[in-house]
């Protein structure tokens, strides 16, 4: 096979459909950034979930004088449920799940209402006493929650048992629903780029069906007369993919680290998970549009 005139009639292919090969570059760099920015957040989801599950606390709060839950018929925690609580928190059954757990009176749970909600209403009108005291328990493994949950539900002078991973679930939830919609969106755009790029090839060999059927009489093979066109749809799908792989950094780069790392105290993704994906862009954009462009040519030449 001629490299050089199947690199030539390829060009010329793309000289003439250029407003074609501009769109197919367009919605293959979208679709693509999509699927980049989702992949981004199962990562950052993934890191968030290895770096908040494992300081994630299980929250043992104590009755208050208004507290109106069944164990707490009898008004306020006593010294001695407090020292039973304690105890059974030292206890041998425990002490393999408990890593460390600390105590936090009314006067210590106010100070720390007053500086999360310093300049709301709720910050003036909320007193010590309506605050629970809290036996706080950083396990182990943060899995194992439920292991506390059953010790100390019902017992005397304990309002409720909080494993706080259930609030990170909600949050994961939200942005596990937001990922999943983002790769709905690509899933259509890349349906979109493969019709456009089939569409643009079987354009591209109508406009040139006289020289098809001259390669043809004269014994030209399937191969070599659809090698270019292949390779034109390679060419507007490297480019698309291209651009996607340099949205995806510009967005880490910019904006997750340029400005959410330094406004938020969380762990985030950065240029190595991007750099990461970016191949990934790449060769999803080169397959689908080799693929689409070879069963496009394809059918044409058997009609």
């Amino acid at each position: 096979m001629r490299i050089g005139l199947v690199l030539s009639e390829a060009a010329n292919g793309l000289r003439r459909n250029a407003s074609m090969v501009v769109s197919v570059v367009l919605v293959t760099f979208i679709s693509l950034t999509f699927v980049g920015t989702a992949a981004l957040l199962q990562l950052q989801i993934g890191q968030m979930k290895n770096y908040w599950y494992d300081r994630a606390q299980v929250a043992v709060y104590l009755c208050t004088g208004v507290s109106t839950t069944a164990g707490c018929t009898d008004g306020e925690a006593t010294e001695e449920q407090k020292g039973a609580i304690e105890e059974q928190l030292g206890s041998e059954t425990l002490a393999k799940y408990i890593d460390e757990f600390y105590f936090e009176d009314h006067e210590q749970a106010f100070e720390n209402f007053q500086e999360q909600f310093e300049g709301t209403p709720a910050a003036d009108y909320v007193t010590p006493e309506v605050l629970n005291e809290t036996f706080w328990v950083n396990l182990v493994d943060p899995s194992q929650a439920a292991v506390l949950v059953e010790s100390f539900a019902g017992m005397a002078g304990v309002e409720g048992v909080v494993d706080q991973r259930r609030y990170l679930d909600q949050i994961f939830d939200v942005l596990n629903a937001a990922s999943y919609t983002a790769i709905a969106i690509a899933a259509i755009m890349l349906v979109a780029a493969a019709l456009l790029i089939a569409t643009t090839i079987r354009l591209s060999a109508f406009s040139r069906r006289r020289e098809l059927g001259i390669m043809r009489l004269v014994g030209a093979s399937n191969r070599f007369i659809q090698t270019p066109f292949v390779l034109e749809g390679v060419f507007a799908g490297l480019i698309g993919s291209l651009l996607a792989g340099g949205a995806v950094v510009a967005i880490v780069y910019f904006f997750v680290q340029g400005y959410l790392a330094e406004n938020l105290s969380f762990t985030f993704v950065d240029l190595t998970d991007a750099l990461i994906v970016v191949p990934l862009l790449i060769i999803v954009g080169v397959l689908l549009a080799a693929v689409s462009a070879g069963i496009a040519i394809t059918r044409y030449l058997k009609v």
